[in-house]
């Protein structure tokens, strides 16, 4: 089966988009010159952004009031080094922060590991950091979990029941375990009954309350809510692990100024994590500092699952 991911976007920038472009997944007119994949900043300076104040997005998997007071600290930091106020925008959906960076809106934010490569090809997203350990190894694993009394207990036990997804757009949460999934010959809305709940806390707290019977998501987020007391441990049952993927990314809008874009890298990887809401926050996940990342390199098995499921990036 093949998979287009269509975003509605109404490409207004005038941004230049020639023969100079390498070719690439990039919807025009975004613009790789150099090879990373990843959009470069318009060649035109009339065309660069430098706005007075930065709106800054974290990726909308759980409450966005939650995460509202856990990066306060980090935006006040994010403030201090450009020299400008800067705002944090509580978004939705994925989808509403793919369209708030295409239209300008949004200016740094941290797109969930599924949907990064949309988040490159269509609205100029340029990652560059990624939450990791104190060694510097990162990643999170993809988990299917079910109620501690439930019967399901393998993958086959799946038939018949109603499992949560997230959004088709998320690594965890739809695109690795439809791809498992199929690979066992369980097929959607054949074999078993897919819901879509729109955040990983919201499928966690589905099972536990059995709204679902079991639910595909991301364990980084399973952890954080057992941290703060949101779910039991002993309450829920994990029936698959995958391997390890990438996090959160990072990054900001490709025509931001270029020395503007220069200072918002340098807030990342000068924050001190220590005693803040956010490394209280992501201690359970294990993440206690800002890497350096490449969408080439860090985000190539992500683009292998897209490439498999036959997903294509179009943008309109």
């Amino acid at each position: 089966m093949r998979l287009i991911l269509i975003l509605a976007l109404y490409l207004l920038v005038p941004a230049a988009w020639g023969s100079d472009c390498l070719p690439s997944a990039l919807n025009p007119p975004l613009c790789d010159r150099t090879g990373d994949l990843v959009a470069d900043a318009p060649t035109d300076p009339g065309t660069l952004k430098n706005p007075r104040v930065l709106i800054f997005a974290y990726t909308p998997v759980e409450d966005p009031a939650v995460y509202s007071a856990v990066w306060a600290e980090f935006i006040t930091h994010l403030s201090d080094t450009v020299g400008r106020p800067v705002r944090f925008f509580p978004v939705q959906s994925n989808a509403a922060q793919l369209e708030a960076m295409r239209a300008g809106r949004l200016h740094v934010a941290g797109f969930n590991t599924g949907a990064t490569p949309l988040a490159v090809n269509c609205a100029g997203f340029v990652p560059f950091a990624m939450m990791a350990r104190e060694d510097g190894s990162y990643g999170y694993e993809m988990e299917i979990i079910t109620r501690h009394d439930s019967n399901i207990h393998d993958l086959q036990d799946l038939a018949g029941r109603a499992l949560a997804f997230t959004q088709p757009t998320s690594n965890s949460g739809y695109k690795v375990p439809s791809l498992l999934l199929a690979e066992a010959g369980l097929v959607e809305d054949r074999d078993f009954r897919a819901r879509f709940s729109g955040k990983h806390d919201n499928s966690i707290l589905g099972v536990v309350n059995g709204d679902y019977d079991a639910a595909a998501v991301a364990n980084s987020v399973l952890r954080r809510m057992k941290a703060r007391g949101i779910i039991d441990p002993p309450s829920i049952r994990t029936i698959y692990r995958s391997e390890t993927f990438p996090t959160t990314a990072y990054g900001h809008a490709h025509d931001l100024d270029p020395e503007l874009a220069r200072l918002i890298r340098e807030a990342f990887f000068t924050f001190d994590w220590e005693g803040t809401a956010l490394q209280a926050e992501f201690r359970e996940s294990g993440e206690a500092q800002f890497i350096p990342i490449t969408y080439r390199q860090h985000w190539a098995l992500v683009r292998l699952v897209d490439e498999t499921s036959g997903l294509e990036y179009r943008c309109r």
